[in-house]
Formats: structure tokens, C-alpha cells, sequence
């Protein structure tokens, strides 16, 4: 259920007791560990404990704090490290300007050269940043399109840097650091991170979560983050474990891809995944790529969408959910008349609806589709993305004109359901007031906002 990617099991305080803590971790959902590497001996440590225990993974790396004698023959024994059985990233490496154990210089020398290390191994990286934000995302970003795949763990930067970090495909994690009473702001980061871009972890025997603060730390405590996760999120404890875990396959290549979902549940909403096809090519959609959203394999080609008896069997008790959601990676209005099956089904068994649709309904069925949504659709949810018709058909790849149909169609389904939510992607080129006017004004529906990360 849980992967703690960052979990220091070689410090003297587990001696002894290594076997009853991932008995613990094991009783607690955790299915694997990733325990990173500081210097070159305990390279040695991690390496042994991978070897010992199935559950355990590592990374293999100089520390900071350690780089005081980095030389580059110390890439030699680490590419030697890197190459046994289980290891997975170069790690924990990176930048230390709280402490003064090692020169500015040297912190920086041995980073870069254990990135580039990574790269010609292709293996990730797992990266430690103390007051030391601003060297640390300039070198980051000089290798922005190179392929790096990074970890930045126990995050305590700002929002503004988790985006630009998250912009260049990488990973946040937090600890129990976002449990204590005084860590507010942390939390309102974490909140606007979405789970597709955050791994678990406990930094054990570090950053012990509230209630056990004060005592080592362990993996077992790894569902107090998810937990706390969950409630910032609004999401389950189950939604967290699943995208987290997913996201460590992806980053590290532990555990397996799921298979392709064709009903999918996050919180108490419970999704269909009508299709992978639209008439759109969004510029921020993943559709083409892994499809996989909140831990759950989207991903399928036209011959491999089912039937409306097959998504009624797997919905059983419409109740049972808040809303039934048609979403997925294309457009559902593609395949409207199986929507429509769908949709009077859930009705007929007292269930509530929601249509997630890119607005080309109408377009797309050669008639307008709208007064159809009445007795079937309770809600609609509309994605705009942009204030003008030029901005809109760079983004979303389509004819300029569909801009004002997807108006006319929000303003056609007020008529027909209870409610009409018009959203946009918050993207830096995208002109959001200018879009909450034309929602709020010109069509007069709600709007919200989707973060993009």
C-alpha cells in the first residue's frame, strides 16, 4: 500500500532492532523502503541491507555534508555502487548551506558530478537542499530537457519553487515535518500540490511525525504522512497510497504499472472512463502519453472501450457514491450514446451525475446535444482555458471557432442542469480573470480554477 522512498535504516539506533521495525512497516501497509546512501560507507550499508531484505531498496551517493574531500575518482566507486542489484537512484546528494561541514565549492562540484553520474546511468536522483534554494535550482535547471529525474525530499521551499520544480518533471516529498503544530505554510503547499507529483517518505530516523515527535522515527510512521496527505487533499488515505506507490514505480521502477481502469474511484466520486479519443490535442493533457491519473491506468484504444453494460456492473450501487463522473483522458461526448445508457441507468437507481467535457459535445454529434443532458446530467464541467479564440486553438489544438462553441454550449446547458462549472488550467500564459469574466459575466456559470501541478 505504502513505499517509503527515504528511509536511513543503516544509523546505529535500528541496530538490533531492524527485524521488529519492518515487521512494524510491513503491519502498517508499507511494501517497500528505499534507504539513500551518505557517504561511501555506508554505500556499503545500503547495499547489505538490500541484499539481506526483500522489502529494501537503495541509492547511493555523497552527502553534503561529506563532500569536504570530494574528488572525481569518488565517482568510480559510486558507479561501482550503482551498478549491484537494487539500487535505484543516486542519492541522497545535494546542497547544505545551514551547517558548514563542507565548502560551498565542493557541495557544488560533487552535486553536478553526481547528476551527470545519474544521467549515464539513467537512474534518478534523490536530492537534499538546506538554505541553500537559489545555487541549487540554477543547477537544476541547467539540465532541464536532459532527461533528469529527481527527488526533492523533505521539502520546506516555497509554492513558487515547487512549481518550477514540478514543471521539470520532478517529484516533491514531504515528512513528518508537515504533521507539527507550527507547520501551516507547509501544509498550504502541500495542499496546492497535486498527488500525481509527491512521493511518501519518513527520513527515519528523522522528522518523526506528531503523535511520536521526540522518539526515532520508522516506517511504520509513513501512514501518519499519508494521513495527513489525505486530509490536506481531501482525498482517502487509499488515494495517497495508490498515486504515491504509483509514483515511485515511476521514478524508481518499484513495484508495476496497474492495469487499465475502466471505472475508477477518488474520494467518494466514483469516474468512468468513457475514452481515450478526443477531437482536442491539449497541450498540458497527458492522453497521448501515460494517461494515468491519481494512481489509475487510463490508458486504451478505441477497440478496448467497453460496453454500457460493462461500466453499469462495475458502478452496481449508484448511491454508494457522491457523484458518477464522466471524465477519463478524451471526450466523452465521443461516445455519447453510451453516456446517455450510462446516465439513465445511474438516474433510474437514485445516483447523481457529472459531465467533465471539453464543450465540443454538440460539434462533435452534428446536432445540438444540450437539451439531452435533462434528466440525465445533474452537473456540468466545462473546460475553457483561455480568454480569447487565438489563445484557446494554441492550447487546445483545434479550430479557433470552438472558442465560442464551447460558450454557446455552457450557456445551452444551464437550461438542462442543476448546475454549469466553466474551469481553466492555472498556467503563467493563460489570462485567468480575464476568463473568470467571460464565465462569471458573459455565460454565468461558476468557475474554478485547476491547478496544472
Amino acid at each position: 500500500m505504502f513505499v517509503d522512498s527515504h528511509a536511513h535504516l543503516f544509523y546505529p539506533n535500528f541496530d538490533g532492532e531492524l527485524d521488529s521495525v519492518l515487521e512494524r512497516a510491513k503491519s502498517a501497509g508499507v511494501d517497500y523502503i528505499i534507504v539513500p546512501a551518505t557517504n561511501l560507507e555506508t554505500c556499503s550499508n545500503v547495499i547489505e541491507l538490500t541484499q539481506k531484505y526483500e522489502m529494501i531498496y537503495g541509492t547511493i551517493g555523497v552527502h553534503p555534508h561529506d563532500t569536504k574531500d570530494w574528488s572525481k575518482d569518488l565517482l568510480i566507486k559510486l558507479e561501482d555502487f550503482a551498478k549491484q542489484k537494487k539500487i535505484v537512484g543516486i542519492g541522497e546528494i545535494g546542497l547544505d548551506y545551514y551547517y558548514d561541514f563542507s565548502p560551498k565549492e565542493k557541495q557544488i562540484e560533487a552535486f553536478k558530478s553526481q547528476i551527470e553520474l545519474a544521467l549515464k546511468l539513467n537512474l534518478p536522483v534523490v536530492v537534499h537542499n538546506r538554505d541553500a534554494s537559489e545555487d541549487l535550482l540554477n543547477i537544476i535547471k541547467q539540465y532541464a530537457g536532459t532527461g533528469l529525474r529527481a527527488q526533492f525530499h523533505c521539502f520546506n521551499g516555497s509554492l513558487a519553487e515547487a512549481r518550477d520544480l514540478i514543471r521539470m518533471h520532478h517529484f516533491i516529498s514531504f515528512t513528518g515535518n508537515i504533521t507539527f503544530t507550527k507547520a501551516d505554510a507547509l501544509r498550504e503547499i502541500a495542499s496546492k500540490i497535486t498527488p500525481e507529483h509527491l512521493l511518501l517518505e519518513t527520513d527515519s530516523p528523522f522528522m518523526t511525525p506528531v503523535p511520536f515527535r521526540g522518539k526515532r522515527n520508522e516506517p511504520a510512521y509513513v501512514k501518519l504522512v499519508a494521513e495527513k496527505l489525505a486530509e490536506i487533499r481531501h482525498l482517502t488515505v487509499k488515494d495517497i497510497a495508490r498515486v504515491t506507490s504509483y509514483n515511485a514505480f515511476r521514478m524508481f521502477g518499484i513495484g508495476s504499472k496497474p492495469d487499465t481502469s475502466y471505472t475508477y474511484q477518488i474520494g467518494k466520486n466514483l469516474y468512468i472512463n468513457v475514452t481515450n479519443r478526443c477531437n482536442a490535442d491539449c497541450v498540458f493533457c497527458d492522453r497521448k502519453g501515460e494517461a494515468v491519473v491519481s494512481g489509475y491506468n487510463l490508458k486504451m484504444n478505441k477497440n478496448d472501450e467497453p460496453s454500457a453494460d460493462i461500466y453499469i456492473k462495475e458502478i452496481g450501487d449508484p448511491k454508494a457514491y457522491n457523484e458518477i463522473v464522466f471524465c477519463g483522458f478524451g471526450e466523452p461526448t465521443i461516445r455519447w450514446d453510451v453516456v446517455q445508457k450510462i446516465a439513465k441507468y445511474v438516474k433510474r437507481n437514485g445516483g447523481r451525475t457529472r459531465l467533465d467535457t471539453n464543450g465540443h459535445g454538440s460539434h462533435i454529434n452534428k446536432r445540438n446535444i444540450s437539451p439531452e443532458l435533462g434528466g440525465l446530467i445533474d452537473v456540468v464541467s466545462i473546460s475553457l482555458n483561455a480568454a480569447d479564440s487565438k489563445k484557446y486553438s494554441e492550447l487546445m489544438k483545434v479550430e479557433p471557432q470552438l472558442f465560442n462553441e464551447v460558450i454557446n454550449f455552457a450557456k445551452e446547458a444551464k437550461n438542462y442542469v442543476e448546475r454549469v462549472i466553466v474551469s481553466a488550467v492555472l498556467l503563467d500564459d493563460i489570462e485567468i480573470e480575464k476568463v473568470r469574466q467571460i464565465v462569471e459575466q458573459k455565460i454565468g456559470a461558476e468557475f474554478r480554477g485547476r491547478e496544472y501541478f
